[in-house]
């Protein structure tokens, strides 16, 4: 057999990149985007791009993405193959280390030709070290499914000391049912998890003033709500309630404040994840009137 070469891209060979065609069925292409337009609107560096080729024939490809000011990749959008000892060898090779968020469509399980491309997928990527990190409910809204209704139980405030906002993240991850969050608390502590929400906000585009704390009429802090736009478009950034003041459903308040707040903005869609096993934050969307867009498999 021949041997595999792989290397990233130059300036000029984003055709060698496309040579491969799109898996129609999961990942970014079956949601209608495309590499070649997201490349020339400057979503990807030629050095983040890669492939592995064998007899000049593209094998496996991937292409990470990263923000304007990232020295570093934030994610692993692309990453398809017909030789997956090739894909998982390229994704060793390769320098770079992101999430991989694979997508899929909300009934991926049902239609056994996507759910053979995702295991394909899932298993090439394992093979070359990255974990899997659970499934995620990705919900897209638009004005057509209508505003949640304000139930007008809390107050709503700006905080502008980062201090501040870093200890309610504090106090929210206590008893987090996002597992993103609690793998962080267990590998390093419930500061380190606090700081990495902290940064993560902080690196939107989206004016900070944005955020806001929610309180009850008697003053007590009941959770914090971050209503974003990403590089792309809005999305609610975070939705979390301090553990004192769980069961009574406040993620759906700060859910409804939030879409309000994009809305007013001049929002014509708003997207926002959860974890599928966290039954309290997908009862809030259902209520908010949120449909499933998508699924989404995490490696790391």
């Amino acid at each position: 057999m021949t041997d595999l070469v792989i290397r990233h891209l130059a300036e000029d060979e984003s055709h060698l990149f496309e040579s491969m065609p799109a898996s129609p069925l999961v990942g970014f292409a079956a949601f209608g985007d495309s590499f070649g337009d997201m490349a020339a609107q400057g979503e990807y560096r030629p050095e983040w791009i890669w492939v592995a080729l064998r007899d000049g024939k593209v094998v496996a490809r991937a292409a990470w993405w990263g923000g304007p000011g990232d020295s570093r990749p934030a994610t692993l959008d692309w990453f398809d193959f017909t030789d997956a000892q090739a894909a998982t060898e390229l994704l060793r090779t390769a320098p770079l280390r992101a999430q991989y968020m694979l997508k899929l469509p909300p009934d991926w399980r049902e239609n056994p030709a996507v759910r053979a491309e995702a295991d394909a997928r899932v298993a090439a990527a394992s093979a070359a070290g990255l974990t899997p990190q659970g499934e995620r409910n990705h919900y897209r809204w638009t004005p057509g499914c209508g505003l949640p209704q304000r139930p007008g139980r809390l107050r709503f405030l700006p905080e502008p000391d980062d201090a501040v906002i870093l200890d309610v993240f504090r106090r929210i991850h206590r008893g987090s049912l996002d597992s993103q969050v609690r793998r962080t608390v267990e590998a390093s502590g419930i500061d380190v998890a606090a700081q990495e929400q902290l940064d993560y906000l902080l690196w939107m585009p989206s004016p900070r003033s944005w955020w806001r704390l929610a309180h009850t009429p008697d003053g007590e802090l009941a959770g914090l709500v971050a209503p974003c736009r990403n590089y792309t478009a809005p999305l609610i950034g975070y939705v979390g309630v301090v553990p004192e003041q769980r069961g009574h459903n406040y993620a759906y308040d700060l859910l409804a404040e939030a879409t309000h707040f994009l809305a007013a903005e001049g929002a014509d869609c708003v997207t926002a994840g959860t974890d599928r096993a966290n039954t309290p934050m997908v009862g809030a969307f259902l209520r908010a009137g949120y449909p499933v867009a998508q699924r989404r498999i995490d490696l790391i």
